[in-house]
């Protein structure tokens, strides 16, 4: 099976090096560069035991296809969804898409323009980038896939054809559960620690911070549970705190945006939040998520 990766960021990277390295015709597509060139080069991964893992990757372009024939997984930054859609609507017909974003909702636009394939995977992995080909990959755990639209036949075939030893997969029957679970999780590290300009240890570190951590979750699944999506706040808090302790040392993707002055997903988490909770007019409820969100999008939209 081809597969297109598109967005060459520091997850893209780490996707293509560990499906190259064990024989997979891999594309990395640029989401944000579209010149028509082709090349490869060689890309290192840095693993927290400290071994590097190499792989001679292709980059590629969008306008290059006229249609894709395999698996494109999207690991482009969210709010770039609906631009992505209308460049891809005349290149994908029955072709699966497997969605490798942070946030709530990110899948509509591609079920509103009638994609018929539509997967959900919610990342379990940290990465940074260290330079222009070298990356840091702390894995934390296996990554869920799950279906948005499809069937359970497909889903297997498409974690076998992602899952490395480097990289794990596995199938989810209930990733709406796990979707909201990660990202109340995101909603935390994505706009305290860029606030505080602080690494993801934080949270272990300070009680203080984690106090704040907890406030969060706790409004937060309240929405999720009014939508149907029942989690309990102990188990989010210890999600953090294990992340947190994995990632030590390593900074959200949040905070890496707003220092290379790039917009911010934060308009999928904390402020997608707020948007259903005005749906359910519970705004009131969460004013704490409401007022992160609200901060880090104006300290990134000044940064920039």
């Amino acid at each position: 099976m081809n597969i297109y990766i598109i967005g060459a960021g520091a997850i893209g990277k780490t996707l293509a090096v560990c499906l190259t390295r064990h024989g997979k015709n891999v594309q990395l597509i640029r989401g944000s560069v579209d010149d028509g060139s082709l090349y490869s080069e060689m890309l290192t991964l840095t693993l927290k035991s400290g071994q590097n893992l190499t792989a001679n990757v292709r980059f590629n372009s969008l306008s290059n296809f006229t249609k894709f024939n395999g698996l494109v997984v999207l690991t482009n930054k969210s709010f770039g969804n609906r631009k992505l859609v209308k460049k891809l609507k005349d290149k994908i017909f029955n072709t699966p898409i497997v969605i490798l974003q942070n946030g709530l909702g990110i899948e509509i636009p591609f079920i509103e323009h009638g994609f018929n394939e539509i997967y959900r995977c919610v990342l379990f992995t940290t990465c940074q980038n260290i330079s222009k080909n070298e990356v840091s990959y702390k894995p934390v755990a296996e990554s869920p896939i799950g279906i948005i639209r499809q069937n359970i036949t497909v889903l297997e075939a498409i974690v076998k054809e992602m899952d490395t030893p480097e990289f794990r997969f596995i199938a989810e029957k209930q990733i709406d559960k796990i979707i909201w679970k990660k990202a109340i999780a995101n909603c935390v590290f994505n706009s305290i620690c860029p606030l505080l300009e602080v690494d993801n240890g934080v949270f272990y570190r300070n009680t203080g911070v984690f106090s704040l951590a907890k406030r969060i979750i706790k409004e937060c699944v309240l929405i999720s549970k009014k939508k149907g999506i029942t989690l309990e706040a102990k188990e989010i808090e210890d999600q953090i705190i294990f992340i947190s302790k994995m990632s030590d040392g390593q900074f959200i993707s949040t905070w890496q945006d707003i220092q290379n002055k790039r917009e911010t997903e934060i308009d999928t988490l904390n402020l997608e939040v707020i948007r259903i909770a005005k749906q359910m007019n519970l705004e009131a409820q969460v004013q704490e998520t409401k007022l992160l969100g609200e901060l880090v999008k104006i300290k990134s939209e000044l940064n920039r």
